[in-house]
Formats: C-alpha cells, sequence, structure tokens
C-alpha cells in the first residue's frame, strides 16, 4: 500500500509529523511532500508556469517551495511519473480545525481535493488548537486511517474526498455534523496608510460561530466530525429559468 502524505502547515508541522507516523504504522511505503513553508488557505491553487523548487529531505521525504495542491501534483508528475501511483492521499493533520467556509479556503482540503482530480482516494485530516496531544495518538489515528481504507467502497467514490476534524482528546466518538458557517478573515487592521500605499494584515483566528448539529457544536461536546466532500459544486438550476433564457436577444 502505498500512502502520499502532505498538508499546509509546511514539512516541520507537528501534525505532519503525526500523520506519517500512522501512515507507517500501516504501510512501509509512505511518501511525504509537504511546503516548504506555512500555506495556510492557500485553497487548491496551483503554481502554473512557474518554476517549482524540491528538496530531498532524506529518504521519501520532500519539501516543495509551492501550494499544498503543488504537492501532489509535483508527486504525479514527477516521483510517480514511471511508477506505481499511490493507494491513498492523506492530508494533515491541520493546526486547527476546518469547519464551515475553510472547505473552501482550506490548504489541507485542497491536498485531498487535487487527489481526487488523480482519482486517489483522500482523506484530509484537521484537529482543534493546543490539543492534549498523547503518546497512544498515533495508534488511534493508525487504527481509524486503515477503518477508512478498508471502508473506502463506502466513501470513495470519484470526485469526492473525506474531512476529518479531531477533537482536543483522543480516542473519541464520531459524528457526521451538518456544514456550519465559521467565516474567518472578517476583519483587517491597517498597519500603514501612506497616501495611494495602504498596508494591511488580515487577523488569523476566527468567531467560533456555532448552531447546534454543526461541526464546531460537535467539536465542542468532544465528537471527532466526519463529512463527505465532492468538487463537483453543481447544484441544478430549475429547467424553466433555463428555458426562459433562451429568449435573450
Amino acid at each position: 500500500m502505498r500512502i502520499l502524505v502532505s498538508n499546509d502547515d509546511g514539512i516541520e508541522a507537528p501534525g505532519l509529523a503525526l500523520a506519517a507516523e500512522a501512515a507507517a504504522k500501516l504501510s512501509d511505503d509512505v511518501w511525504v511532500v509537504a511546503p516548504d513553508g506555512k500555506r495556510t488557505a492557500a485553497g487548491t491553487s496551483l503554481t502554473v508556469a512557474r518554476p517549482l523548487t524540491v528538496y530531498r529531505l532524506g529518504g521519501r521525504r520532500f519539501s516543495c517551495s509551492g501550494t499544498p495542491a503543488d504537492c501532489v501534483v509535483t508527486a504525479m508528475t514527477w516521483l510517480f511519473r514511471d511508477g506505481a501511483k499511490p493507494d491513498l492521499v492523506i492530508a494533515g493533520v491541520n493546526d486547527g480545525r476546518n469547519v464551515g467556509e475553510d472547505l473552501a479556503y482550506s490548504g489541507t482540503l485542497g491536498v485531498a481535493r487535487e487527489a481526487t482530480f488523480w482519482g486517489l482516494p483522500a482523506i484530509g485530516f484537521s484537529r482543534v488548537k493546543e490539543p492534549d496531544v498523547r503518546d497512544g495518538d498515533a495508534d488511534w489515528l493508525a487504527r481509524l486511517i486503515g477503518g477508512l481504507w478498508q471502508g473506502r467502497a463506502g466513501w470513495a467514490i470519484e470526485g469526492h474526498w473525506l474531512s476529518v476534524n479531531l477533537p482536543t482528546r483522543l480516542p473519541a466518538s464520531f459524528t457526521q455534523p451538518r456544514i456550519g458557517r465559521d467565516k474567518i478573515a472578517r476583519t483587517a487592521t491597517v498597519v500603514k496608510d501612506d497616501g495611494n500605499l495602504v498596508e494591511l494584515v488580515v487577523p488569523r483566528g476566527r468567531a467560533h460561530s456555532t448552531r447546534e448539529g454543526d461541526e464546531n457544536s460537535m467539536i465542542a461536546k468532544g465528537f471527532a466530525t466526519v463529512n463527505r466532500l465532492n468538487w463537483f459544486g453543481e447544484t441544478p438550476l430549475d429547467g424553466a429559468f433555463v428555458d426562459g433564457l433562451g429568449t435573450v436577444q
């Protein structure tokens, strides 16, 4: 079983080390390709027609100058171009939950989404800030990943991936929450205003807005959450509306 691990927090992130440790308990064919620094909220962006720099850091571990999604592209177009492609892509474990609008912004989930473009099953893992990390976390995560792999027929359909949010403490029971709303980047601080030049900083953090049954409410109760997402992004229009467009001259 070949596993590719990536993230958006960077090659030195503790969450990436946790994911790689868990993967190594399931396979001796684990590859890590991650950004060379933090790429929070990079979403699904790609670097096109500009150079990417990749450093081999030892064994099957590489850093990439690009975005999280670039790491998947780098792996598929270079590392695995002449060999077996990964059986599974693991993204994370992200430093912070990915809920609400993060489903669009998240570089962690951008890894998983890019993987599905290559026909690869993918799971994005995120965890609350400042979790209670304990010695058995990697073992528990490995058992979870192993179970999800064995049950992949129930979720790994074309164009879909899993988003898993982990609470403060593991092990945890699972629930499938309603996707809520918890917008990041609602404010900006002006750090310089010099006529035609304005310098802004959008701070980290969120309001932790929540309603009963959404991700934040379930995480607050100690649950791990799982949602299956897809990239199709289509909501059918009413047929009469589409027919009416034909009258536009």
